[in-house]
Protein backbone atom coordinates (compact mmCIF):
# COMPACT_ATOMS: atom_id res chain seq x y z
CA UNK A 1 0.00 0.00 0.00
CA UNK A 2 1.03 3.50 -0.50
CA UNK A 3 0.05 6.35 1.75
CA UNK A 4 -2.63 7.03 3.85
CA UNK A 5 -3.47 10.41 3.26
CA UNK A 6 -5.85 12.84 5.06
CA UNK A 7 -6.97 15.53 3.42
CA UNK A 8 -9.55 18.59 4.29
CA UNK A 9 -10.39 22.34 3.58
CA UNK A 10 -10.79 24.91 6.52
CA UNK A 11 -11.52 28.13 7.61
CA UNK A 12 -8.89 30.11 9.35
CA UNK A 13 -10.65 29.77 12.70
CA UNK A 14 -11.08 26.06 12.05
CA UNK A 15 -14.12 25.23 10.51
CA UNK A 16 -15.01 22.55 7.88
CA UNK A 17 -18.30 24.14 7.19
CA UNK A 18 -20.36 27.16 7.63
CA UNK A 19 -23.39 27.00 10.23
CA UNK A 20 -26.62 24.67 9.53
CA UNK A 21 -24.50 22.89 6.88
CA UNK A 22 -26.81 18.97 6.09
CA UNK A 23 -27.82 17.32 2.74
CA UNK A 24 -30.19 19.92 2.06
CA UNK A 25 -27.64 23.20 2.82
CA UNK A 26 -23.84 22.01 1.62
CA UNK A 27 -21.88 22.90 3.29
CA UNK A 28 -24.00 25.15 5.47
CA UNK A 29 -24.31 29.14 5.42
CA UNK A 30 -21.12 30.58 3.65
CA UNK A 31 -19.55 26.82 3.57
CA UNK A 32 -19.04 26.97 -0.32
CA UNK A 33 -16.74 30.01 0.03
CA UNK A 34 -14.15 27.18 1.77
CA UNK A 35 -14.05 25.35 -1.96
CA UNK A 36 -13.41 28.37 -4.17
CA UNK A 37 -9.82 27.44 -4.28
CA UNK A 38 -11.51 24.35 -5.98
CA UNK A 39 -13.47 26.10 -8.99
CA UNK A 40 -11.21 29.07 -9.08
CA UNK A 41 -13.45 31.65 -7.03
CA UNK A 42 -17.17 32.11 -6.23
CA UNK A 43 -19.85 29.46 -6.80
CA UNK A 44 -23.13 28.07 -5.24
CA UNK A 45 -25.25 25.31 -4.78
CA UNK A 46 -27.79 26.83 -6.68
CA UNK A 47 -25.96 26.28 -10.10
CA UNK A 48 -23.68 23.95 -11.63
CA UNK A 49 -20.36 24.95 -10.37
CA UNK A 50 -18.12 26.20 -13.65
CA UNK A 51 -14.71 27.82 -13.16
CA UNK A 52 -11.56 26.47 -13.21
CA UNK A 53 -8.63 26.24 -10.60
CA UNK A 54 -6.02 28.57 -10.61
CA UNK A 55 -2.73 27.22 -12.41
CA UNK A 56 -1.57 26.74 -8.13
CA UNK A 57 -4.51 25.03 -7.15
CA UNK A 58 -4.93 22.50 -10.22
CA UNK A 59 -1.39 21.59 -9.87
CA UNK A 60 -2.08 21.14 -6.09
CA UNK A 61 -5.03 18.35 -7.39
CA UNK A 62 -3.34 17.23 -10.17
CA UNK A 63 -0.54 16.21 -7.65
CA UNK A 64 -2.81 14.85 -5.00
CA UNK A 65 -4.61 12.50 -7.81
CA UNK A 66 -1.24 11.56 -9.24
CA UNK A 67 -0.72 8.59 -6.89
CA UNK A 68 -4.87 7.68 -5.46
CA UNK A 69 -5.92 4.64 -5.41
CA UNK A 70 -9.22 4.52 -2.82
CA UNK A 71 -11.21 7.63 -1.34
CA UNK A 72 -12.94 7.03 2.28
CA UNK A 73 -15.74 9.73 2.85
CA UNK A 74 -18.19 10.27 5.81
CA UNK A 75 -21.43 10.12 4.71
CA UNK A 76 -22.21 13.87 5.97
CA UNK A 77 -19.10 14.71 2.83
CA UNK A 78 -21.52 12.43 0.78
CA UNK A 79 -24.65 13.53 1.73
CA UNK A 80 -23.44 17.37 1.85
CA UNK A 81 -22.12 17.41 -2.12
CA UNK A 82 -25.42 15.91 -2.99
CA UNK A 83 -23.90 12.43 -3.83
CA UNK A 84 -21.71 14.64 -6.40
CA UNK A 85 -24.51 13.90 -8.72
CA UNK A 86 -24.96 10.63 -8.46
CA UNK A 87 -21.54 9.52 -10.00
CA UNK A 88 -17.82 9.13 -8.10
CA UNK A 89 -15.92 12.07 -9.28
CA UNK A 90 -12.88 10.32 -8.15
CA UNK A 91 -12.69 7.74 -10.94
CA UNK A 92 -11.39 5.59 -7.78
CA UNK A 93 -13.09 3.23 -5.22
CA UNK A 94 -14.80 5.31 -2.79
CA UNK A 95 -15.91 4.30 0.30
CA UNK A 96 -18.76 5.74 2.48
CA UNK A 97 -18.61 5.70 5.98
CA UNK A 98 -22.09 5.34 7.31
CA UNK A 99 -24.84 4.16 10.04
CA UNK A 100 -27.29 3.15 6.94
CA UNK A 101 -25.50 0.86 5.01
CA UNK A 102 -28.60 -0.28 3.52
CA UNK A 103 -29.38 3.29 1.69
CA UNK A 104 -26.47 1.99 -0.54
CA UNK A 105 -26.29 3.02 -4.27
CA UNK A 106 -26.51 1.25 -7.52
CA UNK A 107 -23.11 -0.60 -8.01
CA UNK A 108 -22.38 1.48 -11.39
CA UNK A 109 -22.50 4.67 -9.67
CA UNK A 110 -19.39 4.24 -7.99
CA UNK A 111 -20.19 4.44 -4.33
CA UNK A 112 -19.50 1.58 -1.56
CA UNK A 113 -21.60 2.28 1.64
CA UNK A 114 -19.80 0.70 5.10
CA UNK A 115 -20.63 0.43 8.04
CA UNK A 116 -17.68 1.66 10.66
CA UNK A 117 -14.51 3.73 9.46
CA UNK A 118 -12.12 0.24 10.09
CA UNK A 119 -14.03 -1.35 7.86
CA UNK A 120 -14.52 1.20 5.17
CA UNK A 121 -10.43 1.96 5.58
CA UNK A 122 -9.76 -1.59 5.09
CA UNK A 123 -11.57 -2.15 1.93
CA UNK A 124 -10.01 1.06 0.75
CA UNK A 125 -6.66 0.03 1.45
CA UNK A 126 -7.27 -3.76 -0.11
CA UNK A 127 -8.86 -1.82 -3.11
CA UNK A 128 -5.75 0.79 -3.43
CA UNK A 129 -3.27 -1.73 -3.71
CA UNK A 130 0.06 -0.49 -3.67
CA UNK A 131 -1.66 3.09 -4.20
CA UNK A 132 -2.48 5.86 -1.87
CA UNK A 133 -5.98 6.11 0.03
CA UNK A 134 -7.45 9.71 0.78
CA UNK A 135 -9.25 10.00 3.46
CA UNK A 136 -11.49 13.06 3.27
CA UNK A 137 -14.32 14.88 5.11
CA UNK A 138 -16.01 15.25 6.98
CA UNK A 139 -14.42 16.32 10.51
CA UNK A 140 -15.64 12.91 12.16
CA UNK A 141 -14.19 11.16 9.62
CA UNK A 142 -10.88 13.17 9.94
CA UNK A 143 -10.59 12.46 13.55
CA UNK A 144 -10.99 9.16 13.24
CA UNK A 145 -8.42 8.21 10.77
CA UNK A 146 -6.32 10.17 12.72
CA UNK A 147 -7.21 8.05 16.30
CA UNK A 148 -6.54 4.94 14.22
CA UNK A 149 -2.92 5.80 13.84
CA UNK A 150 -2.95 5.12 10.32
CA UNK A 151 -2.79 8.56 8.57
CA UNK A 152 0.74 8.56 7.11
CA UNK A 153 0.07 12.33 5.76
CA UNK A 154 -1.87 15.09 6.93
CA UNK A 155 -2.84 18.06 3.99
CA UNK A 156 -5.33 20.85 5.26
CA UNK A 157 -6.28 23.75 2.71
CA UNK A 158 -6.80 27.27 4.63
CA UNK A 159 -9.52 28.87 2.33
CA UNK A 160 -8.74 32.75 3.63
CA UNK A 161 -11.79 33.24 5.49
CA UNK A 162 -13.64 33.27 9.22
CA UNK A 163 -16.60 31.51 9.14
CA UNK A 164 -17.53 32.17 13.06
CA UNK A 165 -19.46 29.11 13.37
CA UNK A 166 -20.58 25.80 11.66
CA UNK A 167 -18.33 22.17 12.11
CA UNK A 168 -14.88 22.58 13.85
CA UNK A 169 -12.41 20.13 12.32
CA UNK A 170 -10.92 19.18 16.09
CA UNK A 171 -14.03 19.39 17.99
CA UNK A 172 -13.52 17.48 21.14
CA UNK A 173 -10.56 15.79 19.56
CA UNK A 174 -7.97 15.56 23.38
CA UNK A 175 -5.12 12.94 21.49
CA UNK A 176 -1.53 14.93 20.95
CA UNK A 177 0.36 14.55 17.61
CA UNK A 178 3.17 16.11 16.38
CA UNK A 179 3.28 17.04 12.52
CA UNK A 180 6.28 17.92 10.68
CA UNK A 181 5.37 20.74 8.27
CA UNK A 182 7.02 19.27 4.48
CA UNK A 183 5.61 22.16 1.82
CA UNK A 184 3.34 24.80 2.03
CA UNK A 185 1.48 26.21 -1.41
CA UNK A 186 -0.39 29.34 -1.37
CA UNK A 187 -2.71 30.60 -4.27
CA UNK A 188 -5.14 32.92 -4.17
CA UNK A 189 -7.56 31.04 -2.76
CA UNK A 190 -5.97 28.80 -0.27
CA UNK A 191 -3.32 27.89 1.40
CA UNK A 192 -2.56 24.38 1.43
CA UNK A 193 -0.42 22.78 4.05
CA UNK A 194 1.14 19.19 3.92
CA UNK A 195 2.54 17.48 7.07
CA UNK A 196 4.23 14.38 8.12
CA UNK A 197 2.68 12.65 11.48
CA UNK A 198 5.65 12.03 13.37
CA UNK A 199 5.73 8.70 15.01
Amino acid sequence: MGKVVATITTSVDGYVTGPDAGPDAGLGIGGERLHYWVFGGPWSYAEEPTGDPDPIDKAFLDDSMAGLGAVVCGRHTYDSAGAWGGRNPWDRPLFVVTQRPEDQPDAEKGFTFVDGFRDAFDRARDAAGDRDVCVMGGAETIRQALSAGIVDEFVVSVAPLVLGGGTRLFEGFAQDIELERTEVIASPWATHLRYRLVR
